[in-house]
């Protein structure tokens, strides 16, 4: 297949995957908004003002930001790419482009780059109501609060995908995000400095990979709260090709699309 159809191939699945999401804004896109509103609101405004500055002087609002961003994004890249990979199998269209010249690195770009317009327009949505309640949010490393941002949001596309190529139900991949990425959310220092974890739940956070998702970008906005910032870069640019090279490799076997 050559470049030129392989980018036509590219085109098509990412712009269906955009035009599902534009349409279905009030599933897609206001929920997320909703529920962050609520989190800034109660966390950020009402307990923050009496809890004052945490970690590097930083207001509590200024502080839960990141984390609440990088968790959005995250859900939202997961969701989106493990819902609508599911999809397509379950409706027998994946059989379509397997039959076409399309190669399998074009159709998990496709879906991975379809759940990363989802998540960063979620992301923006939530630094957009942050800075209505806190005009002040400063952006100090904004090439490492980009980068850990798509590395994060590329991981969890990944896993969604990788997950929807297992699933057999939809239930399948609801459990994952109940009962994996919200706990892990959680203890990866949304809410709070890792810093302030007895031992050994602190060491246990450092192999927890939110934890360096939410600590790179906090690091990148506001500057203090990831003194390894180099080593959660690294992990996730490891987990990025690893889980790259995974889904690649169960797609040429044809796990979950012709079985």
């Amino acid at each position: 297949m050559r470049v030129g159809s392989e980018l036509i191939a590219l085109h098509c699945i990412v712009r269906r995957e955009v035009v599902r999401i534009l349409r279905l804004w009030l599933q897609t896109l206001v929920p997320p908004a909703v529920s962050t509103a609520l989190y800034f609101a109660i966390f950020g405004k009402l307990i923050g003002d009496r809890i004052g500055s945490v970690e590097g002087g930083a207001s509590y609002l200024h502080f839960i930001t990141p984390g609440l961003v990088m968790m959005c994004v995250i859900t939202s890249s997961y969701g989106t790419a493990s819902s609508s990979f599911f999809f397509v199998r379950f409706n027998r269209a994946v059989e379509e482009m397997l039959a076409s010249p399309m190669r399998n690195r074009t159709i998990l770009l496709g879906y991975v780059v379809g759940a990363l317009v989802r998540s960063l327009l979620v992301g923006a949505i939530v630094v957009a109501i942050a800075l209505a309640l806190a005009p002040s949010l400063p952006l100090a490393h904004p090439w490492i609060a980009g980068l850990s941002v798509l590395l994060a949001a590329t991981i969890f596309s990944l896993l969604g995908f990788i997950n929807a190529l297992y699933a057999k139900t939809l239930d399948d991949i609801g459990h994952v995000t109940h009962f994996v990425l919200t706990p892990l959310a959680y203890l990866g220092g949304v809410f709070y400095p890792i810093s302030l974890l007895k031992t050994p739940w602190q060491q246990i956070a450092q192999v927890n990979p939110l934890a360096h998702m939410i600590g790179a970008f906090r690091y990148g906005v506001l500057g203090t709260g990831a003194p390894g910032v180099g080593v959660s870069i690294a992990v996730m640019l490891v987990l990025t090709l690893g889980l790259s090279a995974l889904a690649l490799f169960l797609l040429s076997r044809g796990v979950g699309t012709r079985t």
